[in-house]
């Protein structure tokens, strides 16, 4: 169930098809920027880090909206085609700025493979304030000599990577590093000792809690 305003967005793939993507809009009072938030691969958008960073981010003046891509409507668990999942954002963008509920610069932000998606979609033209990445998956695990990160040097927008210190998608951390003093305007943030879900040994919380504790950090970097 989600927490904010439900609605839907119709999003045109590829194929010619038309499907229909949940969406949670939660404007916040005085807000001054509006961050669209994607979950990541196996999740969805009510996956309880991405509600407690979005609860976080409300309190501190950004209006958030979190959306499910095509392949969790259809019931699948992991991912179909890239080309979706970039028309879902961009058919969700669209939607964010016709409303009038919805004011403010507008940011992307994502959970490893809902940031990846964004920074595709961005790198193909489609218009942001700037990005931030919760755990971007540079490499698949043990496989660093495949980075994808190609593509996020074309990014002219601010991009804000947040990483773990032991997340098995950026090891080793030099490539992160090189990825990052690549793009004209991006910053690295390193959360110590955290894995790719941002969990700390010695330090357990739930979800929405570990979330939350991102949140100052990703506000600082899009409010200034």
């Amino acid at each position: 169930m989600t927490s904010g305003v439900a609605d839907t967005v119709p999003v045109l793939l590829p194929t010619g098809a038309e499907v229909e993507v949940h969406i949670a809009v939660e404007p916040a009072p005085d807000a001054r920027a509006t961050m669209i938030l994607a979950h990541g691969a196996g999740s969805t958008m009510d996956h309880g880090f991405l509600v407690g960073l979005a609860t976080a981010l409300r309190a501190g003046g950004i209006a958030t909206v979190r959306f499910n891509f095509p392949y969790v409507e259809a019931g699948r668990r992991m991912p179909g085609p890239a080309a979706h999942a970039l028309a879902t954002w961009g058919a969700v963008a669209a939607h964010v700025r016709s409303r009038s509920d919805l004011t403010g610069p507008v940011w992307f932000a994502g959970r490893s493979y809902g940031g990846r998606m964004a920074s595709m979609a961005v790198a193909d033209g489609l218009a942001t304030s700037g990005l931030v990445y919760l755990g971007y998956p540079l490499h698949a695990p043990g496989k660093p000599e495949s980075p994808r990160a190609e593509h996020l040097s074309k990014i002219a927008q601010p991009q804000l990577f947040i990483s773990g210190t032991r997340d098995p998608f950026v090891d080793p951390h030099a490539q992160l590093e090189e990825a990052v003093s690549a793009c004209s305007d991006a910053r690295l943030h390193w959360v110590e000792g955290g894995t790719h879900g941002f969990e700390v040994k010695g330090n357990k919380r739930p979800a929405d809690v570990i979330g939350a504790e991102l949140a100052p950090i990703v506000r600082d970097f899009v409010l200034g």
